[in-house]
């Protein structure tokens, strides 16, 4: 099993996040691009940190949308949304082989990752950006997504995502973050979820239902309050279940 995260998304002087303690817990960094956060510097810190300590990198493609954080949806041509796409995959990845490393998936970021999820025509512009840049890149996704279906119509292999720190619709969707106890907080709570992704013991919805969601990766957000014990407990769930790590590009 994979255990991912979403790092670099500092940007100047601010500061978002503890990359160095979240890379030695995690096996694939999600990388920020630019877009909705991260800059030249940060990208490269966080790329050579990834190197050293033999964690994947992906680039984490969003909206061109710094003062939303890439969590508003934008109206986007998609050949224009494809050509973002391209253009973040390559900063990135200058920055990854630079380190002596290089990006091996995309994962969409926020407002474009939900909308791609159930929106053909922009899961189909993410798709023609990675394969413009590289086809053998893999494509990170919600399971049983527009982004899966297009990246297997394309030839692109596409890895199935489950969120370890937010709450599910029936529909097997994200909570939007508007609603109460769309993230969840709860580090033992959230190992268990956790662990019964990871072992096939599904998760349970926000309603109370059930879904069964077989995950190749699992995501702790590296900006949740309480991240780096967030990740170390799932680390450990996982490892007392007897699940093995790996990056799974790997």
């Amino acid at each position: 099993m994979d255990l991912n995260s979403d790092l670099g998304e500092g940007f100047g002087a601010w500061k978002m996040g503890d990359d160095e303690a979240m890379l030695d817990i995690v096996t694939s960094a999600n990388v920020a691009c630019g877009f909705h956060a991260g800059d030249p510097s940060v990208m490269r810190r966080v790329c050579e940190l990834a190197a050293e300590r033999g964690v994947a990198i992906g680039a984490h493609v969003g909206y061109r949308d710094l003062a939303g954080f890439g969590r508003r949806a934008l109206d986007i041509a998609p050949e224009d949304l494809a050509n973002e796409v391209l253009y973040q995959i390559g900063a990135l990845d200058a920055f990854a082989r630079a380190a002596g490393s290089r990006v091996t998936y995309v994962k969409p970021h926020g407002a474009l990752y939900n909308t791609a999820a159930g929106n053909a025509e922009q899961a189909a512009a993410i798709v023609d950006g990675l394969r413009r840049y590289d086809p053998a890149l893999a494509l990170l996704c919600l399971p049983d997504s527009e982004m899966q279906r297009q990246a297997e119509k394309a030839g692109v292999v596409a890895y199935a995502e489950a969120f370890a720190d937010r709450a599910y619709t029936a529909e097997g969707r994200l909570v939007s973050r508007k609603q109460p106890g769309a993230v969840l907080h709860d580090a033992a709570a959230v190992a268990e979820r956790a662990v019964a992704m990871a072992t096939g013991g599904g998760v349970l919805t926000a309603d109370g239902g059930k879904l069964d969601l077989r995950p190749d990766s699992l995501c702790v957000h590296g900006d949740t309050p309480g991240a780096v014990e967030l990740a170390r407990r799932i680390r450990a769930g996982l490892a007392e279940a007897g699940v093995p790590l790996g990056a799974f590009t790997g």
